[in-house]
């Protein structure tokens, strides 16, 4: 098994094709996209990752890998394709099912097929299995099929790909088996043996137990502002509890596998997954949440200016995918009486609205920190001051230095700290 075929060359296909490449293998990527296969063609990358570009160039300039537009013949292909949910939260698996359809007329005896992307359970065994049995050759004896998923996570993605752990699903046990050889060239962390199903249900519920957990920490974030305490604080103190690791609350979740995952369990399994469904129902409800604490405090503004600090699902990278941030700037923009400016040094080609950070913060009304890129976190309090119409700035990471904003008068809100809010409030009241 020299020579494999990647279909899907972004966030997971490419850093893997760049791993494989320089690992003994002849790679060939496939993806649709004809700017991204040209661009990887000249070693260079169209995703953010840090350590991704040198790789991508080493494997290029060896000639170990290519890109194509169309799949290539090989002895094993990945698939690495997205997965996500539709508005009504079923899984669109369109992806998946092209890519399988793209290699049929290649695949040949001895063949292995490994699915990458995150899929509801069964994926493999009931939608791979019966296109693959049209090519006629008999599935586990002449062609192998395996599930194999990512645990990488974003801005970590070549130091993970080597390090963690893998899970290999194997239709069979010999599938599994050459599957394990196959990530064994470059994988040192454990590879542990089991049936398709079940790796893909570890896969998703390795991100349904992080999703259900900041739930609970978004749903303390809004108790805790009705009562008049701040969530962080009874994060920290109830962490010091050694049994207790609570999450942090925040906008929302997103990206590709948090915020999708869980629908994949409760789409095949509503009556029974309750906690799932009730989880995410509150981790989307957040982006509403963080809404109206803008409109709380521009109220008494006319067309008040609102400048939204971040637009990806998480801190230095560039992927937007399922972003609390992008249904927040929706609403904010859906609101006629609200102007809004958005920075994010990360993003590119996201519109008009997108500028630089001083033009974003310069006559502003309330700065929203969505996203604690490292960029905003060295924001200067004094300059920003001297920017701004309205001195006001929601964190709702609990990313920057109270203090610090406070000393020069701002008045800084946080998300989850009802704390400080009804302090304010209760001063106002007494001047009164």
């Amino acid at each position: 098994m020299k020579k494999i075929c990647i279909i899907g060359l972004g966030y997971i296909g490419l850093p893997t094709a760049g791993m494989l490449a320089t690992n003994g293998y002849i790679v060939a990527g496939f993806d649709i996209n004809t700017e991204a296969v040209n661009t990887i063609n000249e070693g260079r990358i169209h995703i953010e990752e840090p350590g991704l570009e040198e790789l991508v160039k080493i494997a290029v300039n060896s000639g170990k890998l290519k890109a194509y537009t169309q799949p290539q013949q090989a002895d094993v292909y990945i698939i690495a394709v997205p997965t996500p949910v539709r508005e009504n939260k079923k899984a669109c698996m369109d992806y998946v099912e092209a890519a399988t359809n793209s290699i049929l007329d290649l695949l040949k005896p001895g063949n292995l097929v490994i699915l990458e992307s995150t899929s509801p359970p069964a994926t493999t065994t009931k939608l791979m299995v019966p296109l693959l049995e049209r090519t006629g050759l008999k599935i586990g004896e002449e062609l192998f099929v395996a599930y194999c998923p990512e645990k990488v996570l974003p801005g970590q993605i070549i130091r993970e790909l080597v390090e963690n752990k893998r899970i290999v699903g194997g239709i069979n046990q010999k599938s599994a088996q050459m599957a394990k050889e196959v990530y064994e060239t470059f994988v040192k962390g454990e590879i542990i043996l089991t049936d398709s199903t079940t790796a893909e249900m570890v896969k998703i519920m390795e991100n349904t137990y992080r999703d259900v957990n900041i739930a609970l920490a978004n749903e303390l974030a809004k108790i805790s502002y009705k009562l008049g305490i701040n969530a962080w604080e009874v994060v920290k103190f109830a962490n010091l509890h050694p049994r207790v690791n609570l999450h942090s609350p925040g906008p929302g979740v997103g990206g590709h596998c948090i915020s999708v995952d869980p629908w994949f369990i409760v789409e095949q399994n509503p009556e029974l997954a309750i906690l799932i469904s009730h989880a995410r129902e509150i981790n989307d409800s957040m982006p509403a949440f963080t809404y109206n604490m803008v409109l709380e405090q521009v109220k008494e503004i006319a067309n008040p200016k609102v400048s939204v600090l971040g637009l990806t699902y998480k801190p230095d990278i560039d992927d937007i995918r399922e972003s609390p941030a992008i249904e927040i700037v929706k609403m904010l923009k859906n609101n006629p009486r609200i102007n809004i400016s958005i920075c994010d040094p990360h993003v590119k080609g996201f519109g008009e609205n997108l500028v630089e950070l001083e033009l974003a913060l310069k006559d502003s009304d309330c700065i929203l920190l969505v996203v604690n890129h490292k960029e905003f976190a060295s924001m200067n309090p004094a300059e920003v001051s001297q920017l701004v119409k309205n001195k006001v700035i929601i964190d709702t990471r609990n990313s920057l230095n109270r203090t610090d904003w406070e000393s020069e008068g701002f008045k800084y809100v946080l998300l989850g700290d009802g704390k400080t809010s009804h302090a304010h409030m209760l001063s106002h009241h007494v001047q009164q």
